[in-house]
């Protein structure tokens, strides 16, 4: 096997020297380290400490105010706080270090993290939507500047704390679904701003309730994306980004390379990706040099840390792992 983890942009390869079995397979281990991309812990405790504050007021100005948009968009800043706090716990635990029985760590607590997230949303918008269908049939009169104050003030804030994770976005689901929330969070607040406009300007208080149904619908489409990967990667399917198919015509053009075999690519955490393959190749003396050249090389070109390899030598001995249909 190989295995190579790069160290944010640096990859270093440690060579534990090579295995030799009575089969026919051989083995070379090569061990790197890889590592979340930047802490973003400051960034989740701004985020938190924020939103929890504003909520506390948007709740105490939605029903001084009788508005259910206004209320709708303090459950939905406090789905985000919670999200916020499950995201940052998942963070710290992937942090923890492989045991006997957990030979992974927990890296897998930011999947389930970003899944839990995801589907407490869907639960806010179902309570929200419930809610403001019954406001429908009996509006009640809103204190449009007490909801355009509050919901300006939401702006600021959420503004402020997306940018806090608009650097780590890329790199990482749970940073990702932060962002993600914060920015859908500044836009609602902006639409409530308006909506409490335009009811001022109108006297239509029914605006306010579909208001909060056309903020349902903007938390489900957001939240439909981070549902999909999320349960995605909590089913080991290989992450978006990564081209399964490119990675194994990579590898096959490898010097030597006659077959590839057993290829899986799957999420360890919502940063670090793996890799395990069977590799049909000549017996010859460049073996260490041909896996730390591999590992190295799905490391850079498909951000891949953690890859083992099975070299095999003997193409006519038929691997039981070899059928596409066999896992």
């Amino acid at each position: 096997m190989a295995h190579s983890h790069p160290d944010h942009a640096r990859h270093d390869d440690h060579d534990h020297g090579a295995h030799d079995h009575a089969h026919d397979h051989g083995h070379s281990h090569t061990h790197g380290h890889h590592h979340a991309p930047a802490d973003m812990g400051r960034a989740f405790a701004i985020g938190v400490g924020l939103n929890t504050l504003f909520v506390a007021v948007e709740v105490v100005a939605g029903f001084l105010a009788h508005s259910m948009s206004l209320l709708a968009d303090a459950g939905h800043n406090l789905s985000d706080v919670l999200a916020l706090l499950m995201a940052w716990g998942a963070v710290i635990l992937a942090r923890r270090a492989p045991t006997g029985r957990r030979t992974y760590g927990l890296r897998k607590a930011t999947i389930l993290a970003s899944l839990a997230n995801a589907v407490f949303l869907l639960l806010a918008v179902g309570a929200i939507t419930s809610e403001s269908l019954q406001r429908l049939s009996a509006p009640h009169t809103v204190a449009t500047i007490t909801v355009m104050v509050t919901a300006a003030i939401g702006v600021v804030i959420n503004t402020a704390t997306a940018l806090l994770f608009m650097r780590g976005g890329k790199g990482d689901l749970n940073v990702r679904g932060a962002f993600l929330h914060m920015a859908s969070d500044a836009a609602i607040s902006v639409a409530v701003v308006i909506g409490a406009g335009a009811i001022a300007l109108t006297g239509l208080e029914w605006i306010d309730p579909a208001l909060s149904l056309a903020i349902a619908v903007v938390i489900v489409i957001g939240t439909w994306g981070l549902l999909r990967d999320s349960v995605n990667l909590a089913l080991d399917a290989a992450p978006r980004g990564i081209d399964v198919a490119e990675v194994r015509a990579w590898l096959a053009d490898l010097p030597g390379v006659q077959e590839i075999h057993d290829l899986h690519i799957w999420a360890m955490s919502t940063t670090e990706t793996a890799l395990t393959a069977h590799v049909i190749r000549p017996a010859n003396d460049d073996g260490d040099h041909f896996l730390h050249s591999a590992c190295e090389g799905l490391a850079v070109r498909f951000n891949i840390g953690h890859a083992t390899l099975q070299v095999e030598t003997d193409a006519d001995s038929v691997c039981r792992l070899a059928p596409a249909g066999v896992v």
